[in-house]
């Protein structure tokens, strides 16, 4: 009998907030005029915006990017930035991830890992943090290197889907992760999804895609499941 926890990394696992941070740092110094006065979001405020999706384009104008296509500019460094190998330094675990994550296999829980991350961004962080005693590579759902990304939910979707082909049947499963596209790909294929607000969606957000619940973190995941 095989009971499957499937898991995002970014938000469960992972806290991201700081990468993000750098990276509007990082474009909003690149794309202000050299006398241009800004208002430089605090992290605090730059995350509430980024968890309750307000667009890039809004974010510049509340940070004082006003001028001709300012906004449409941040926007665009900031796309092609934020995945780029220099900001991954800036990730951390989140705290008591790896204690759930253990509580997980102590429950008899199979650990897969589903992530939007490319092969090249998932490897080197599994590697660090000592994560492939939980997600052997036959474990691991993420994008390849030269994949073509076209919207999240789509992307995560069509992982499940081979994830689903690929592993062997389970008769329980879950899904936790910290967005919308993670709870779609999860009742799309019928199973049980969980959402954690330690990632970069509110409770707000979540709550539109209607999980079956919502939970604060991955250790408050496990404990549900574990009591099911």
């Amino acid at each position: 009998m095989i009971r499957r926890l499937f898991t995002d990394f970014d938000g469960p696992i992972m806290d991201v907030s700081e990468r993000y941070y750098q990276v509007y740092l990082y474009c909003l110094a690149r794309i202000k005029l050299p006398n241009q006065l800004v208002n430089t979001l605090t992290k605090a405020e730059f995350w509430h915006c980024k968890r309750s999706q307000i667009p890039e384009t809004e974010i510049a104008l509340k940070s004082g990017l006003t001028e001709y296509s300012q906004p449409e500019r941040f926007a665009k460094l900031r796309r092609n930035t934020v995945h780029t190998e220099p900001y991954f330094k800036y990730d951390r675990l989140n705290e008591m991830a790896i204690a759930a994550l253990e509580q997980a296999q102590a429950e008899g829980l199979e650990l897969a890992v589903m992530t939007m991350r490319r092969v090249c961004e998932l490897d080197p962080a599994i590697e660090a943090y000592d994560l492939g005693r939980f997600f052997p590579p036959e474990r691991r759902f993420c994008l390849a290197n030269d994949y073509v990304k076209t919207q999240d939910v789509q992307d995560k979707t069509r992982s499940m889907a081979n994830a689903l082909k690929t592993l062997p049947q389970a008769t329980s499963q879950w899904m936790v992760g910290d967005t919308e596209a993670d709870i779609i790909a999860g009742k799309t294929h019928g199973i049980y999804t969980i959402g954690v607000l330690s990632g970069i969606r509110s409770q707000e957000r979540l709550e539109l895609n209607q999980p079956e619940k919502i939970v604060n973190n991955l250790a408050e995941a496990v404990a549900l499941i574990a009591a099911t």
